[in-house]
This record gives structure tokens, sequence and C-alpha cells, in this order.
């Protein structure tokens, strides 16, 4: 039996955040953060992170544990992840999995493992020059020819999977749906109770959206830019790419103002919480807790409570 553990999900801005905490506290456990941004230093105000007074005394793992410069991927945060799991599981803890990062999240929970090949070795290297001399059709057929489950699924304009696919082939000798169906074959590790959160009107998430942007504003988001920039953190870094960190560098170089940032933030976060939202549709394994216009906390604990209990949590 795969030990249980219980994922918080949905969009930016829904609540994840002091759900998690609630929950852990009431079900003896600790948090574990699944955003891929939350994880680099130096990042708190734009990325949401929780702060001390926020976390309430729990435990929280997997924030703040990446230089802003490193670039992570799924299979590197879950190698660090895992363990930490296993040992609040091991402590007789319930590990409470709180973001809204859907590869990492199903990453973890069902122990999915990516297909080999060095990504951005010689072979990519090597694809990147044939794409850039001749273009992607040529790639594509390359991928039909091996891979023709991968190539009738991919967008000839989706060039990073197209390359990547053929990577793996190329290195490996198998194709990645080879991969990914070995994959989907594999048991879940873990046995996730998963309480998704959502407002039951998406003009109600939009603007609360709009009020989380306007306080990392006043929270000094602009001043953490700064200091990251002050550090020296390449432009190239993944960090960068963070929403709000990105817009606000223009205001920091001086190319756009700060009403021009904080709407583009806006718009940006608003379309990533759409995104999420698509993502988490796919899981017929959530409860969903719906918000009216205010979140009602206590009422979303008491429901996750009888979810929880239901599914043998004490």
């Amino acid at each position: 039996m795969a030990p249980k553990i219980v994922c918080v999900a949905g969009p930016t801005a829904c609540g994840k955040t002091k759900m998690g905490v609630l929950l852990a506290k009431k079900f003896n456990g600790e948090v574990v953060s699944v955003d891929s941004m939350q994880i680099y230093r130096g990042m708190t105000v734009g990325t949401a992170a929780p702060r001390a007074e926020e976390m309430d005394g729990v435990p929280h793992h997997m924030v703040a544990v990446a230089e802003p410069e490193e670039q992570w991927s799924a299979a590197r945060y879950a190698e660090m992840a895992v363990p930490i799991i296993d040992d609040i599981l091991a402590r007789g803890k319930l590990p409470v999995l709180v973001g809204g990062t859907g590869l990492w999240l199903d990453t973890l929970v069902q122990g999915r493992t990516f297909a080999g090949g060095c990504a951005g070795g010689r072979v990519r290297r090597e694809l990147q020059q044939r794409l850039e001399a001749d273009g992607i059709a040529p790639l594509l057929e390359q991928l039909r020819q091996v891979d023709p489950a991968s190539a009738e699924r991919l967008h000839p304009a989706d060039e990073k999977r197209i390359l990547r696919a053929l990577e793996v082939y190329l290195e490996t000798g198998k194709t990645i749906t080879a991969h990914n169906e070995e994959t989907k074959a594999v048991p879940p590790r873990y046995d996730a109770v998963w309480i998704g959160l959502r407002f039951a009107d998406r003009e109600d998430m939009k603007a609360l959206i709009d009020r989380r942007v306007d306080q990392m504003v006043d929270e000094g988001l602009l001043d953490e830019v700064r200091m990251l920039l002050e550090s020296g953190l390449p432009r190239t870094a993944t960090a960068w790419q963070a929403i709000g960190y990105k817009e606000f560098l223009a205001v920091a170089d001086g190319t756009a103002t700060v009403a021009e940032a904080v709407e583009e933030v806006k718009l940006r976060s608003r379309q990533y919480a759409k995104r999420q939202l698509t993502w988490l549709r796919k899981n017929d394994r959530i409860h969903w807790i719906e918000w009216e216009k205010e979140r009602d906390f206590g009422r979303a604990l008491q429901v996750s409570t009888e979810i929880l209990s239901a599914e043998g949590l004490p």
C-alpha cells in the first residue's frame, strides 16, 4: 500500500498556503511546497513564499532551497523532495503538499521518472544547429520515422518537445513514447488525497489576483528585483521568468513604468491561473472546494476534514 499524503492544489492566489497550514495543524502534518519559483532564495515577495507568521509554527520544506541562478527541473525537484516526504512519514506525521506547479505535483505523487538523454548535450546542440539551418520540418519527419506517435501528438510549432523526443531516441535507443507508456504502468509512489481550491465565479478570482499583485508592489517587489540585479543574477537565469520579476526588471531598466508593469503582471497572473485550472481539471481525484466572493477557510477546513477522515486519515 502506498503511504497516504495530502495535496492542496489550485490556481494562484486561491489560498493554498493558508489551507495547507490549517490542515497540517489539524492532522499533525508538515508542509512541502511544490512551487517552481518558491524554491529560490531572495524571491519572497514576487513568489508569495510563506513568511514565518503565515507558517504559524508548522514546518515548511522546499522553500528557498536554491540560488536564483540555478535551473531546476521536475526531476531534480523530486530527487530532493521525495526523501523529505518519506522522512515526514517515517516520523509518523502527514506530508501536506501545497503548490500550483502541476507537473511537479504529479511527478511526486506518481513517482514518474523522466526519459534518459543528456538534455542540452552534444546531440541537442547538433539538433539545434540543424533546426537553425533547415527548419523544423526535416526534424519532425525524422521523428515520424522512429516515433510516429510523438510526431502525431506534437504540434509542428512545438520545437522544444520535438527536439527533446529526437534527443531521447538518439541517445538512448528508446522512444519517449515507449518510456511514457512504461511509466504509466508503474503504481503511484503515494496515495494522495487531493483538495482543490477555486472560485465559483472566475471574476472573483481575477479580482483577488489583482489585489494580490497590488499588495506585492506595496511590499517591495521592485526593491526585490533591484536586489537580485545587484547580486549579479544573470539575465538569462530561469528565475527572471517568474511572473512579476520579468515585468519589474523592465521598470528597473527604465523601459517601463510601474503602472505598465503592474497591469502586465496582473494579466500574466490571470493567464497563468487559467492554465493551472486547465491542468488540474484533468485530475478526477480532486475534491474541489469552491469559494464565493470571500474565502471561508473555516468552512473549507471542515469540508476537508470530512474528506480526509473518509479517506482513513486520523
